[in-house]
């Protein structure tokens, strides 16, 4: 497989900036098999059925982006860090200008929080902060910014609107540093309203990393490397997973990241509790061990997550779906429209009792 199968063309015009208010009014698009439906994210107490189960991504994320000011010899320079993820000794760390940056000197982000920088690679750092605990999560709050893709950073900054817009619902357990972004589609009400018609919720936990941006740059897809990212599966909702499934409810993943994990944490299609980094890599040729069914937004060309979506749908369907979603203008990325892909094409589309 070459990088360039996974390749489409896009019009700019198409890329979120901001997500649909409310968090339902989002386009969906429903694939099942060849039939492709258009419908909108509040459509889905009409797709799912009593008994399917939907795995949540219960991950927070956190105002990993800070601007700080180094000094050196009386001259101060400004510099920009996205936290990457918490070591023993500090936090592993992106900075922009990294070469300028030197081992030992100060970087202060606020009147509460400053870190001294620890160590340093030709691609990271190591940031040694003065507070922990409570007191690095308050001073965080207050001098960190959401960490917005790339995509939209490049286009806008991060503003107070973005700390609840890229957030899901759900939210519980800090450390992500991207958003589980087909989660941002639910609310409180739809999640009663799923609920009240007996679809079941299982939450687990995959810290999403700013590795999730990163660009496939070799041209053999199969020797790319994947970041790793923390995840954890409770005994509870392993147990609750396999019970679905024995009882022949579809296990129905919100997210890429949420699919990963429990495919991960998955043997001889049960699955077992899970708590550590993984690094699976899911491309065409790919035998999926628990997951039926799969709702995720729309993603970049070239990208390890069409990778994957094309593993589920077969890379033919999956680009006349794309091409679909470019002709009816869906919005793409992280605050885009959403995808409920179906591998199995079925007669009942809609539930209409």
């Amino acid at each position: 497989m070459k990088l360039d199968d996974f390749d489409f063309h896009l019009p700019e015009g198409l890329i979120a900036t901001r997500p649909a208010r409310p968090r339902t009014a989002a386009r969906l698009l429903m694939a099942r098999g060849d039939n492709i439906a258009d419908l909108h994210v509040s459509d889905l107490v009409s797709v799912f059925r009593p008994g399917d189960r939907l795995v949540l991504n219960n991950t927070r994320v956190i105002p990993a982006r800070l601007f700080g000011q180094r000094t050196r010899a009386e001259a101060v320079a400004k510099v920009e860090v996205t936290l990457l993820e918490p070591l023993p000794a500090g936090w592993r760390a992106l900075a922009k200008p990294l070469r300028k940056v030197l081992v030992g000197e100060v970087i202060r982000f606020s009147d509460q929080l400053q870190a001294v920088v620890a160590t340093k690679t030709d691609s990271d750092l190591v940031l040694a902060f003065n507070l922990t605990g409570l007191d690095f999560d308050a001073a965080l709050a207050e001098a960190g910014q959401m960490p917005l893709p790339p995509y939209i950073a490049a286009l806008r900054p991060a503003d107070a609107q973005d700390a609840t817009d890229y957030q899901t619902v759900f939210a519980k357990s800090p450390g992500a540093v991207a958003a589980p972004t087909a989660s941002l589609h639910f609310d409180a009400a739809l999640l009663a309203a799923l609920a009240a018609k007996g679809v079941q919720f299982t939450e687990v936990t995959l810290h999403v990393g700013a590795g999730t941006f990163l660009p496939v740059k070799v041209e053999d897809v199969t020797t790319h490397r994947m970041h790793a990212e923390w995840g954890e599966v409770t005994p509870e909702a392993a147990a609750e997973i396999n019970a679905t499934k024995a009882a022949g409810g579809r296990i129905i993943p919100v997210g890429t990241t949420a699919l990963r994990l429990i495919e991960s944490a998955a043997v001889g299609g049960q699955v077992a509790p899970w708590r550590g980094p993984t690094d699976i890599f899911i491309y065409p040729g790919y035998r999926f061990r628990v997951t039926d069914a799969l709702m995720t937004n729309f993603h970049l060309p070239k990208s390890t997550l069409l990778m994957l979506v094309s593993a589920l749908m077969g890379q033919d369907r999956i680009r006349a779906i794309y091409a679909h979603a470019v002709r009816q203008s869906y919005r793409f990325f992280s605050y885009g429209d959403a995808s409920l892909l179906f591998p199995e094409a079925e007669d009942d589309l809609l539930d209409t009792d």
